[in-house]
């Protein structure tokens, strides 16, 4: 069983840091690795995020791009033209996928069409709507 004051890290995983302007012996003394002359060697220097040295930002030259809605939209049906939803004698959303084709991820559903506020008293389903009044 280990004592905690005999932990130690695995060899060669850490390394001393890097002590820079201490003097010329270290090789790290004078310019401290900043190189000669020139804004990266002035103190307070900093960048700003995405400057690209007066070169238009990447963020800037792509266009912009996508917007995902967080509001399900309902997927309409046409009872004109599909003569099987109309014909269902209670409407749910299980009966409308018995008789015809929707995605696993269609959630809502809309009924549309001259004849779909006929069908409003057959609905027994809250994420079945129809069109009128």
């Amino acid at each position: 069983m280990s004592i905690l004051h005999d932990l130690q890290p695995a060899a060669g995983s850490t390394k001393n840091r890097k002590r820079v302007g201490r003097g010329q012996g270290s090789g790290m003394g004078k310019t401290s690795t900043r190189g000669q002359k020139g804004q990266k060697s002035r103190s307070g220097y900093k960048i700003k995020r995405g400057f690209e040295g007066g070169q238009q930002p990447i963020h800037r030259r792509l266009p912009k791009v996508g917007f995902t809605s967080r509001v399900t939209k309902p997927y309409s049906i046409n009872v004109d033209k599909v003569k099987a939803v109309a014909g269902l004698s209670e409407i749910t959303l299980e009966t409308i996928k018995s008789v015809y084709k929707l995605s696993v991820s269609v959630q809502k559903v809309k009924l549309i069409g001259a004849n779909a506020k006929d069908l409003a008293a057959k609905i027994k389903d809250e994420n079945v709507t129809t069109t009128g009044k």
